[in-house]
């Protein structure tokens, strides 16, 4: 079942991010990684800034989450995890699929260049990769991260873009 998650998910959402994001260990560049990957401070802050949590939830328990943010005319898809015993169930396209479905805006996706199984993944649902170029005007435009974020990751557009 999915659904919108609530402040008392806080804890659930923030453990799951940290789960699943050692993926990323030793693939993104050193230098951006950290432990934990977000701290309860930076969820916050997201939260804050208007990122809207939806849980895939199997037998009570979410095992999947995914942000979306309204920004001016887009919408953004922010911290899409899966725990790591729940992956390669169908979780995150369903979860990307009913996000999706409930809005009426262009959608972009931000993830790190390294990290191949997300560009596929999204692509897979049908988002294109933006040229460079673009890419670091979308990042610019529409998220609030270091330069060297932007120098290391890349940007998925959906058909409306």
């Amino acid at each position: 079942m999915i659904r919108k998650c609530h402040s008392g998910d806080f804890d659930v959402i923030y453990s799951i991010i940290n789960e699943s994001s050692m993926v990323y260990k030793g693939v993104i560049p050193v230098d951006r990684w950290k432990e934990p990957y977000m701290s309860l401070e930076e969820l916050q802050d997201e939260m804050d800034g208007g990122v809207e949590f939806w849980g895939y939830e199997e037998d009570g328990k979410l095992v999947g989450i995914m942000g979306k943010q309204d920004v001016r005319d887009v919408t953004l898809i922010r911290h899409a995890y899966v725990r790591t015993a729940a992956k390669r169930n169908g979780i995150g396209g369903k979860l990307l699929s009913f996000l999706s479905q409930r809005t009426d805006r262009p959608m972009l996706i931000g993830t790190w260049a390294n990290a191949t199984w997300a560009i596929n993944f999204y692509e897979k649902h049908g988002f294109k990769l933006v040229s460079p170029a673009e890419k670091n005007r979308l990042l610019k435009d529409y998220w609030t991260i270091p330069e060297r974020q932007v120098e290391t990751s890349v940007v998925l557009a959906d058909k409306h873009i």
